[in-house]
């Protein structure tokens, strides 16, 4: 089981993956998207299948009182348009994936959920000071390393439960 962490953001879509036991989270790079992260989607299929991702968590830019603004609509709809590609492309039909209980070899098709990441850019900045890379190195960074702080909160969160 691998979960794969995604930060939208408008210049990159940073990524990251847990190992397979579900215990932490891995930078595992970045899409360069050009202002338009829904791009990204492809790439993200192409790396959910050769990781044999089984959970997508993506983050969710809530507004710091808690309310959704325009860039957590757009999140839910890249979420939402990820999940109908999943369904696409490693649904029954396509043969490969299957979403009933998988039989031997066979994968479900991956859960795709969304979690509050307000605050994950602050923090992954102050990882990234604490690790001592200059702040003039943290820009290509910091997308993938909020990916990290993403799945690395929702996998604590599965732990717990």
């Amino acid at each position: 089981m691998v979960w794969l962490g995604v930060d939208l953001g408008n210049a990159r879509v940073g990524l990251a993956l847990s190992d397979p036991e579900l215990t932490f989270a891995y930078p595992a790079g970045n899409i360069h998207v050009a202002g338009d992260y829904f791009f990204a989607i492809d790439e993200v299929l192409n790396i959910i299948e050769d990781e044999q991702v089984t959970h997508v968590v993506v983050g969710l830019p809530l507004n710091m009182d808690g309310t959704e603004g325009k860039s957590a609509k757009k999140a839910r709809r890249w979420a939402s348009n990820l999940e109908k590609r999943l369904i696409a492309e490693f649904g029954p039909e396509a043969g490969e994936w299957d979403s009933s209980e998988p039989s031997e070899g066979a994968l479900a098709i991956p859960r795709v959920s969304l979690i509050d990441e307000r605050l994950t850019t602050v923090s992954a900045h102050r990882q990234l000071f604490e690790a001592q890379r200059s702040s003039n190195r943290h820009r290509p960074v910091v997308d993938q390393q909020s990916a990290v702080v993403i799945l690395q909160t929702a996998l604590d969160r599965a732990r717990e439960q």
